[in-house]
């Protein structure tokens, strides 16, 4: 099995259960990032990386292990937090000018948009985001962090400086193999619509604000 770094500074990962596609450069307002696109060949779903500097040098990598959230990241949602964390991390590996972040198509927590919609409904009606999670028969996060680990690999990374307030995701990314050196809070304004969202986050699933 060969793992050693390429011309081009990544690691090949047979057998991997995500193949790479294609890189390219993307603009943004706050760097010009590298995105990375992933195709899991079993269900066709797609996930993306974005990268700044040389993430392949063998030092930890500041890092955001981001789950899709429509509603939040493209359609400004206030019910939760998403969206301006997924801000938050972008400019923050911008201006350290050397980072990661993974872009998992992991919607809802792992149910899917329609589910979470109708999770919202059940919201809507008093229950918490957890309640309603289990109302639908799903667990309260039903994501996969073993994803990130072909991701990783592919792009030589194996130490990350974790943006997260999800202890959980760090035992699984721990689980995998994967060393997090460091967790960098990542904190984001409350308003009356993500209130009862984040401190259900924080009482039922251990997040740490």
């Amino acid at each position: 099995m060969n793992t050693s770094p390429s011309a081009a500074g990544v690691v090949a990962v047979p057998d991997s259960d995500l193949d790479h596609v294609a890189s390219c450069d993307l603009p943004t307002p706050w760097a010009t990032f590298r995105l990375h696109a992933f195709v899991e060949p079993s269900t066709g779903k797609e996930h993306v990386a974005l990268t700044l500097g040389d993430v392949a040098d063998g030092k930890p990598v500041l890092s955001r292990i981001h789950s899709e959230c429509l509603t939040g990241d493209g359609l400004f949602s206030l019910r939760c937090d998403c969206g301006p964390q997924l801000e938050a991390a972008l400019r923050s590996i911008a201006e350290e000018g050397r980072g990661a972040l993974f872009y998992l198509r992991q919607e809802g927590r792992g149910i899917g948009l329609v589910n979470k919609i109708r999770a919202y409904q059940l919201q809507d009606a008093g229950a918490d985001t957890v309640e309603a999670n289990e109302q639908l028969g799903f667990k309260a996060d039903q994501r996969n962090y073993r994803l990130c680990l072909p991701m990783l690999r592919h792009l030589g990374i194996s130490t990350l400086r974790l943006m997260t307030n999800n202890p959980r995701k760090i035992a699984a990314m721990e689980q995998i193999g994967i060393q997090i050196s460091e967790r960098v809070p990542l904190i984001i304004s409350r308003n009356p619509h993500n209130e009862r969202y984040l401190t259900t986050k924080a009482v039922k699933l251990g997040h740490l604000f």
